[in-house]
């Protein structure tokens, strides 16, 4: 029996909810670290008007490669290859040092998938937000700034994939003093 897209989108958010279950975000409050790919989730369905099943369901696996045991073949099992194909693009190579790393998701991001740049359009959004509403522990303000910078960066190449989401990046980066409009 084929599933109903209600069926689909739960068993994604329980998969990745078991997956980040023993998680915790780094702020103040240590919030379950699964509110978050809710959040990005949430932001496209109800900021951007995304409806594409495939993209919610990336949105809500976008960090399990990258932050739990699961793998690219455990994802193409469950969900199948065109939601694996976008959590890959958005997964950063853990291997490889933090600074090469940001450095890659400037560099990759012109050449996303447009699915692809919706979920990273939305992950940014909700990390800036989130660093607006709470410095993480450990963080300086600078640390903070300089997130924000980056973050520019890597949103210059996704540009042009979703107004409603860049206006509300905008918005923040402009705050920041990082973005003039």
């Amino acid at each position: 029996m084929d599933r109903v897209p209600a069926q689909i989108l739960i068993k994604c958010t329980n998969f990745a909810a078991l997956k980040h279950s023993k998680q915790r975000r780094k702020d103040r409050e240590q919030t379950p670290y699964i509110n978050h790919p809710i959040g990005v989730a949430y932001i496209l369905t109800e900021e951007a008007d995304i409806t594409d099943l495939d993209v919610i369901q990336a949105a809500l696996l976008h960090d399990t490669v990258e932050d739990t045991n699961t793998t690219f073949e455990e994802l193409e099992e469950t969900f199948g290859s065109a939601v694996t194909n976008i959590v890959r693009e958005v997964t950063d190579d853990k291997s490889l040092p933090k600074a090469e790393r940001k450095l890659q998701q400037i560099e990759h991001a012109p050449h996303s998938s447009p699915k692809a740049k919706l979920v990273k359009l939305a992950d940014k959004l909700y990390n800036l937000r989130d660093l607006n509403r709470c410095t993480p522990n450990g963080w300086t303000e600078n640390r903070v700034q300089e997130y924000f910078q980056w973050s520019a960066n890597v949103i210059k190449g996704l540009r042009g994939t979703n107004k409603k989401l860049e206006c509300e990046l905008d918005v923040l980066l402009k705050q920041r003093g990082v973005l003039e409009l």
